[in-house]
């Protein structure tokens, strides 16, 4: 029995900023030769980012990671590192060109580097490359065919491996196990969602079970448009047990003393010669130990949280502005904002209309006051009671009725969009995933902004999170009367969401089967819901694919998300 000192770096990379990332890797780097580290991870494509998605199909940028990547080795030293970045067969010919990627001049591959020492050791090329729900490594990369090979690294051979060569069953892991590896390093860009934690450890133990060595998983964290990234990385021995575990949404390096048995092999691969052991005694080291799982409600809310900051700060922002109405989606907006950007950097605005009541205002006041946040008041009457005029003459015996209802959502929009472009602040929207499904919103009104922060987050689940967080904060920080108010538009008299859609504890269930599991309407009605809204609710989730189309992104927490995980045609007449 030998050990290897593994460093974990759970980084948070930007897509494209190259120089940055490089400069993140090599810190790393630095951190775990301190630590007396044989072996450092990072994860999958670290060097660009993850995903690049069409950056790829530029010449430039694959021809700038390259030159990224040899940066990193040069800067290397006796801790080997394993660092992804986009490899490809010949950067001169390579060519985007072309619907068969595996018949252009030059495939490129999702890779790792093996650095030490100044140098590129060795590189290893994903073999599984994943085509379901938010990926699309099919469109840019090719799967690596050449053979296998092992790193010897203080004496012990490590088999290196790239995320979804994991998840598959008698894969690259077995193979690495059955070539001699004594241990498996896979690195990862796995994004986050509900419930993902658990079935994320059941399906590495069933790796280590399978090829009987220990598996190294590093992930990253961090916020990418639509995608959140939890981290999670973790260390399972050869019996299929979790040794040592990071906290989640949480940037760090773990250094970790991993056993590994002597092996032999059954189908021989040829060895990369690294580094040798140090000599002399090793820095001491804390295991890092197993990060407690958070619950369900503080899973989502760190996810929220963590995708709100990164989309606020990696695309150039410092503030932010919330359209507060005195409503639970606004208010749980807002909350988020406070805690991924400070209280200094949001900016609540309350537009009251004829219709607004006298409580809503106030709870819009109270919640401004608990966060500690700037808020103005603006009211909209004027402008409403102008367009209302100017249109008139148009509407001519046509009853106005929702046009009136929408006419208010969408001079909202324009004060909003009207501060933020005047101070520079990004438009958060408010609207849930409830209402996106269905399409209870306003077109060019509440349904603008530059990121919707609750886009995957039911009504129910909205609730749940707002009561989770006062109960951290040990007090009605979220105002009560806000919590327990009927839920409304408040756009004509004593309006409620219930008039206009079947009560959320109804329609929630039915949007889960229909929108995330994509269940038929046979099967929902078959499970109890009623045939007739079941159909309705149905109807208006697909005749509002339009509306979601133009809607910003949001982070996804949940299995299936609107936008690039759930792509439907607009034009569509397909009846389930």
């Amino acid at each position: 029995m030998s050990e290897l000192r593994v460093a974990l770096a759970q980084m948070n990379p930007v897509v494209g900023d190259l120089a940055g990332n490089v400069e993140r890797i090599v810190a790393a780097m630095g951190e775990a030769e301190s630590a007396g580290c044989d072996l450092v991870a990072l994860p999958e494509l670290a060097v660009t980012g993850y995903p690049p998605e069409d950056l790829l199909l530029r010449q430039g940028f694959v021809r700038d990671n390259l030159e990224a990547v040899a940066r990193v080795a040069e800067r290397s030293g006796s801790c080997v590192a394993v660092v992804g970045f986009v490899d490809v067969d010949d950067i001169d010919a390579w060519s985007s060109e072309g619907h068969d990627i595996e018949a252009r001049p030059a495939g490129l591959y999702n890779a790792v580097a093996v650095c030490a020492e100044g140098r590129v050791l060795g590189t290893y090329r994903k073999r599984r490359l994943p085509n379901y729900s938010v990926f699309d490594e099919q469109r840019y990369f090719v799967p690596g065919r050449e053979p296998l090979r092992l790193f010897r690294v203080a004496g012990v051979d490590v088999g290196v491996s790239i995320c979804e060569d994991a998840w598959v069953a008698d894969g690259p892991v077995a193979e690495l196990a059955r070539g001699g590896a004594g241990i498996v390093v896979n690195v990862n860009a796995s994004p986050y969602h509900a419930g993902k934690r658990d079935g994320r450890a059941r399906t590495l133990a069933a790796r280590t079970l399978e090829s009987g060595v220990p598996l190294v998983y590093v992930n990253q964290v961090g916020g990418q448009d639509e995608l959140v990234f939890d981290g999670d990385s973790m260390v399972v021995d050869a019996g299929g047990t979790v040794s040592a575990r990071m906290p989640q949404f949480r940037e760090g390096l773990a250094v970790v003393d991993v056993a590994v048995a002597a092996r032999r092999s059954t189908e021989p691969l040829a060895v990369v010669e690294g580094p040798s052991a140090r000599p002399g005694e090793r820095p001491s080291s804390a295991p890092p130990g197993v990060a407690p799982p958070l619950g369900e409600e503080a899973e989502v809310w760190e996810a929220l949280v963590l995708g709100t900051r990164d989309f606020v700060r990696k695309n150039g922002f410092t503030d932010v502005v919330v359209g507060l109405s005195g409503g639970v989606d606004s208010a749980l907006v807002a909350t988020i904002a406070v805690d991924a950007l400070g209280p200094d950097h949001v900016h609540g605005v309350l537009m009251p209309s004829r219709y607004s009541s006298e409580h809503s205002v106030d709870d819009a006041r109270q919640l401004a006051e608990n966060l500690g946040i700037e808020h103005r008041t603006v009211p909209i009457e004027a402008a409403h009671t102008a367009l209302m005029g100017m249109l008139e003459p148009a509407f001519t015996g046509h009853p106005l009725g929702l046009t009136e209802e929408n006419l208010q959502s969408r001079v909202r929009a324009v004060v909003l969009m009207a501060l933020s472009n005047a101070f520079g602040w990004l438009l958060l929207n408010t609207g849930n995933k409830s209402e996106a499904a269905v399409g209870y919103s306003t077109l060019y009104g509440d349904s603008a902004g530059g990121f919707a922060v609750i886009k995957d987050v039911s009504k129910l689940l909205v609730y749940r999170l707002c009561e989770h967080r006062n109960e951290v904060a040990g007090t009605d920080r979220i105002p009560r009367h806000t919590l327990v108010k009927p839920p409304s538009a408040e756009l004509r008299p004593d309006q409620r969401d219930d008039q206009s859609l079947p009560p959320y504890e109804v329609l929630d269930p039915i949007l889960a089967d229909y929108v995330e599991r994509d269940r038929s309407l046979a099967d929902i009605v078959a499970d109890g819901a009623d045939p007739a809204l079941a159909e309705r609710v149905a109807r208006l989730v697909d005749r509002a694919e339009f509306k979601r189309r133009q809607s910003p992104p949001g982070p996804r927490v949940t299995t299936k998300g609107f936008g690039k995980d759930r792509r439907l045609p607009i034009t569509n007449r397909y009846e389930a």
